[in-house]
């Protein structure tokens, strides 16, 4: 099954087993479609049905109807949120889902090549790509419009804008 990030749980709280998870998604009000998600915790994805939902801060609470108590939320810490590609928000024109930039090539608006997209980091205030080289070196490109000129979903490509500093001649 092809799955989407939306959250990351990074604590409980309370002794209910309500988890804190950062969202990972551009729309956090998004969870309250949702009647389920499934959770990888590295071992296994499993299913879980949400009871709650409420927001603190920057962060989501929720309660599943499976984690009765802190010690079985405190297993789930670090695990990552995950809901099946058909459950997705639809997309606007000129939108992608993140995941999809994954292993799409990258060159510069002068037409250098860069590598391919191997992993986003996810800052908070903007996403960063981690593009890898032919030679294995990491360029870090934040995803801003000043930087990211083109993305072609259908030729899995992406023409950027190199700001000063952000590559080593």
């Amino acid at each position: 099954m092809d799955y989407f990030n939306i959250g990351k749980i990074v604590n409980t709280h309370g002794i209910r087993g309500e988890v804190k998870i950062i969202p990972l998604t551009d729309e956090p009000k998004r969870f309250e479609l949702l009647e389920y998600v499934y959770i990888d915790n590295n071992r296994t994805i499993e299913k879980y049905t949400i009871n709650s939902i409420r927001y603190f801060k920057n962060m989501i609470i929720i309660k599943f109807d499976e984690l009765k108590d802190m010690t079985s939320a405190e297993k789930l810490k670090q695990s990552i949120i995950k809901i099946p590609r058909e459950l997705a928000l639809p997309l606007e024109d000129d939108e992608y889902y993140v995941q999809d930039l994954i292993g799409i090539d990258v060159s510069t608006d002068a037409g250098r090549d860069l590598g391919t997209i191997k992993d986003i980091i996810f800052t908070g205030s903007n996403d960063v790509y981690v593009i890898e080289t032919d030679d294995k070196k990491e360029i870090l490109i934040p995803a801003i419009k000043q930087c990211i000129k083109q993305v072609d979903m259908k030729n899995k490509t992406m023409i950027v804008l190199l700001l000063e500093g952000l590559i080593d001649e």
